[in-house]
């Protein structure tokens, strides 16, 4: 039996289909994990060896939306940003309290996003990927939250319950984020620029704000 063009044409799709599923069988076989691993290992050695960015910097790129990267640029350029819980309950604590609004902040005006709806969504993604970290402290300066705390979501929070308290807190940029940043999102002469300092995060000491 005679083939057509497109009987051709299919199986030469199977055969390439089929040798990249082998391939990429192959790179994530036992074998060959571990000698990417001792490759790694060797070029740790290599003193000659000039690692221009971290190998993830290309894919987190693939990542991010256009907005996410507004924000970090802002985050680096500014330094972290202020941050407040609104719960239920009044000055005796939060015992018994329940969460109204979480991680609300001025990221959005302030970066200029495009879709400031979006920013919980942001966070979380910056945050999956190792940039941002939300610290349970706040920031130094109480102008901040003064600032904050006069936002219209925020009054709004407030004024949904009869008795409620504001938690502040603080959004900041991982070192890795810090980096990152200074790598991808300016350019080679503002690199080396002192920006303003973050803090480094702490085990158990950062929280995953709800989108």
């Amino acid at each position: 039996m005679e083939l057509s063009e497109s009987d051709y044409e299919a199986a030469g799709r199977d055969v390439v289909l089929a040798r990249t599923r082998e391939s990429e069988e192959s790179q994530d076989s036992l074998p060959m994990l571990r000698r990417r691993g001792a490759e790694l290992l060797d070029r740790s050695r290599d003193v000659w060896a000039d690692e221009q960015g971290h190998p993830a910097y290309a894919r987190i790129l693939d990542e991010l939306a256009p907005d996410e990267a507004r924000m970090l640029l802002y985050l680096l350029e500014a330094g972290p940003q202020p941050s407040v819980d609104v719960r239920t309950g009044g000055p005796a604590g939060l015992v018994g309290s329940t969460m109204i609004a979480p991680g609300l902040n001025m990221i959005a005006g302030r970066s200029g996003v495009r879709y400031p709806e979006r920013v919980p969504a942001y966070l979380n993604n910056l945050f999956r990927l190792g940039l941002v970290w939300f610290s349970k402290e706040p920031l130094p300066d109480p102008l901040e939250y003064q600032v904050l705390e006069a936002q219209p979501d925020v009054l709004e929070a407030l004024h949904s319950v009869k008795f409620a308290k504001i938690v502040r807190r603080s959004v900041h940029l991982t070192p890795f984020g810090e980096a990152f940043g200074r790598t991808t999102l300016v350019d080679e002469g503002s690199a080396e620029s002192a920006f303003p300092e973050h803090q480094a995060p702490v085990t158990g000491g950062a929280d995953l704000p709800k989108a």
